[in-house]
């Protein structure tokens, strides 16, 4: 059986209405690793500052919190196949004088199957994918400043990659390395890069849905590319691939080891096409 995890942080609660004398307080949380069935990952967290990396020492997680514990109470509970990390609130309603204050820094088990599902809000997020097996990922984030990569190929394919910004500076690097048979992007407003480099094992397909912004697309040399657009006014410029009919196509399509179709749909902004080097 599927063996489930759940990683549960709970987000800051802020009221300018009230002010309390901020303690934080440094706690660092482990787990060992009894077993290597598929486990699926669930991580909310509000606001600070967010990581997340591997770790390889015979360890299923290791997390490394820093909370103010006037307001929030850590969490490490498992109960059956469920296991909650974190923090929770004590109901208090404070003002957070300095709302970067907060840290959470993870370590998931590498290459165990994970079924990942990452949701923050005001963070600045530094995520690495490198060393886990993943087989989905859901990132979804609100407000945020997130740099998202995976240095190292992902060892088992994975089913979707799902990401969901909303007013965001949202930055994903590497995605070839995620092995993924479906990418898909869900974006409010704000400015997002999408970079199309690592090492391809799959065909994907990627949709894109993109409401007001700016969207970069990062695209190796040698990658075989086919845009569909359906937008209502946003500018394209989409040097190297050369219009048929209703797509944009790279002109080595056909020939291409791998290829990705994008289907993306955005209302007002600017799109905007920029081929890299295929080692980057």
């Amino acid at each position: 059986m599927r063996k489930v995890v759940a990683v549960a942080v709970a987000a800051w609660v802020m009221n300018p209405m009230f002010a309390e004398a901020q303690e934080w307080r440094t706690v660092t949380m482990s787990q060992q690793l009894e077993r290597n069935e598929e486990i699926r990952v669930q991580v909310e967290y509000g606001a600070g500052r967010f990581t997340v990396r591997s770790v390889d020492e015979g360890l299923l997680y290791r997390m490394n919190l820093r909370y103010d514990e006037d307001s929030f109470v850590p969490v490490a509970e498992l109960s059956g196949d469920r296991l909650r990390l974190g923090v929770e609130s004590l109901g208090r309603s404070v003002r957070m004088r300095n709302r970067q204050a907060g840290e959470l820094e993870l370590e998931l088990a590498r290459g165990i199957p994970i079924d990942l599902d990452l949701e923050f809000g005001a963070v600045k997020a530094d995520i690495d994918l490198a060393g886990l097996a993943l087989t989905d990922l859901d990132l979804s984030t609100g407000a945020s400043e997130s740099l998202i990569t995976a240095s190292e190929p992902n060892p088992v394919p994975m089913g979707t990659a799902s990401f969901e910004a909303g007013a965001a500076e949202f930055h994903v690097t590497q995605l070839g390395n995620l092995n993924a048979e479906r990418i898909e992007m869900d974006a409010g407003v704000g400015s997002i890069t999408l970079g199309f480099g690592g090492r391809w094992k799959q065909d994907a397909r990627v949709s894109i849905d993109m409401g007001l912004g700016s969207l970069e697309l990062r695209i190796p040399e040698g990658l075989g590319v086919r845009l569909r657009k359906d937008s209502f006014l946003t500018a394209l410029d989409s040097e190297g691939l050369i219009k048929r009919g209703d797509v944009y196509e790279s002109l080595d399509f056909e020939d291409a080891d791998y290829r990705i179709v994008i289907d993306l749909d955005a209302a007002f902004g600017s799109v905007t096409v920029v081929w890299i080097d295929p080692t980057n």
